[in-house]
């Protein structure tokens, strides 16, 4: 050490206060084993209200490559599908969660290899683990989903954290009891072979709807992927087929739904779905704000003139109506407040008017944003586009969960007036009912017939009072009565 100090060394300390040197003994070195390492597929919170989540389907197969920012799962949430992407290079080793079950955020839903030698491993880890497993009570209560490592983390939708082959293994096997149990076949429902059929979730709803089965179509999407004009075409071929062998009506079995509803079994228990569960408890937080209702009536000859003149350009009554309600939120911008912690309330800098809109199964609010701003055409054509990914379920989360001031129309069949619910988090929803002739007295003495509708706001009382409500009304009359300023 001195020769590469250039120096002279001196101890620090006495001779005789240093430790005598010992002989180290030699022991043989011992290879070193590294476990191999897999990762965990966590269920993502795709909205803040998302507690569970439902596997649509599977766009990537067991021992499919996956590149990082592919698209591995279509998850429904409370609000929409929507597509997981991977964070990761690597091979798809062992779906957990199959097709049509359900599982809580958090939980692991599928295992990411980072190579094909990977795969064999972890599925020889996790057969042993499974056979070694107990046989399941007749009833097992689903296991809570398991916080985890703080070493990892899982900052965004579907993220992936590292763990030990060993540790998978131990979870896998505390989940297969209940997963066997469900699934009773490790081979998919839309599968052939063990192969699964690709398909968006949009051709799943309509192959459900006219009872086809998939595993006979031959996709035109991307990768072979089965997408809704398939569906269509083998339905049309299929109905096309049926006339010409029977010279009867098409079957009801590829008959899509008719507005008047569809079979029920009467007499059947059956669970909510993931976005009834989500309005259900939506309409239950609702209860405890302390909400009042003011009606006013408004005439509406005006606005339907006008409706009928611009009407061929694309603009919808929906959109005339949420571009009235912007611009009276704009001279009373209380009522476009909200209150969310029952200690303070919000004056919202934006005015985007939620919609409500029935779809299939439940209820959705899709958001016209900035809707004080944006041109009745502009806002008519972004109206039909939230309509079509609302009823292919594939709205984003900003699409449905920013609304500050919400409308709901049944006018459009037939309903005069109604009550809305609040929903939790806004500060009031006006519920619109059908235009209709009405006789009215004019100032004059005369009666005459005009066209008027019932509207009914529903407030949050901690925040809006009733004089607030009424010169609101009042606003929103007058634009109605004389709309000029709505296409500007």
């Amino acid at each position: 050490m001195s020769h590469l100090l250039q120096t002279t060394f001196v101890p620090a300390t006495s001779p005789s206060l240093r430790r005598p040197l010992t002989r180290t003994t030699h022991y043989p070195t011992r290879a070193l084993h590294i476990q191999s390492k897999i990762r965990e597929i966590f269920m993502p919170a795709l909205s803040s209200t998302m507690t569970e989540g439902k596997i649509v389907s599977w766009i990537k197969s067991e021992g499919e490559k996956l590149s990082k920012g592919d698209s591995v799962v279509v998850v429904e949430s409370d609000k929409a599908d929507m597509d997981v992407e991977s964070f990761y290079d690597g091979y798809l080793a062992a779906i957990m969660v199959d097709e049509g079950l359900s599982a809580p955020v958090g939980a692991p839903i599928a295992l990411l290899a980072e190579s094909e030698e990977e795969i064999a491993a972890a599925l020889a880890q996790i057969s042993s683990s499974s056979s070694a497993a107990p046989a399941p009570d007749p009833a097992p209560a689903p296991a809570p989903a398991t916080a985890p490592d703080s070493s990892t983390s899982n900052d965004g939708p579907g993220a992936i954290t590292g763990v030990s082959s060993a540790s998978v293994s131990e979870n896998f096997s505390s989940r297969s009891s209940v997963a066997n149990g469900a699934m009773g076949s490790s081979v998919h429902p839309a599968s052939e072979g063990g192969k699964r059929v690709v398909a968006s979730p949009y051709a799943k709803k309509l192959a459900k709807e006219f009872g086809l089965d998939l595993r006979g179509l031959v996709g035109s999407g991307p990768n072979g992927r089965v997408v809704a004009k398939d569906v269509e075409a083998a339905v049309a071929a299929a109905a096309a087929a049926k006339v010409s062998a029977s010279g009867a009506a098409l079957a009801s079995e590829i008959t899509k739904p008719s507005g008047g509803g569809t079979a029920v079994d009467l007499g059947s228990v059956v669970p909510f779905t993931t976005m009834q569960n989500a309005v259900s408890r939506n309409m239950v937080e609702s209860l405890s704000v302390p909400t009042f209702r003011v009606g006013y009536t408004i005439t509406t000859d005006a606005l339907d003139a006008l409706y009928k003149k611009i009407k061929s350009k694309g603009v919808t009554m929906t959109a005339m109506l949420a571009k009235a309600t912007a611009l009276a939120l704009v001279k009373h911008p209380i009522v476009n407040s909200s209150c969310r912690d029952g200690k303070s309330f919000t004056h919202n800098s934006n005015i985007n008017i939620a919609v409500a809109v029935a779809i299939d199964g439940g209820l959705i609010t899709p958001v016209l944003q900035d809707a004080d701003k944006i041109d009745i055409y502009s806002l008519s054509r972004k109206w039909k586009e939230l309509v079509d990914k609302a009823r292919a379920k594939q709205l984003q989360p900003h699409e449905y969960n920013t609304g500050t001031f919400t409308l709901s129309n049944l006018g459009m069949f037939g309903v005069d007036r109604f009550d809305a619910i609040l929903p939790p988090g806004t500060g009031a929803i006006m519920a619109v009912g059908a235009s209709q002739p009405t006789l009215v007295g004019t100032k004059d003495g005369r009666i005459g017939l005009k066209n008027q509708m019932q509207v009914n706001v529903t407030a949050d009382h901690r925040v809006i009072y009733g004089a607030d409500l009424a010169a609101f009304l009042q606003t929103l009359a007058k634009i109605i009565e004389d709309p000029k300023d709505l296409t500007l």
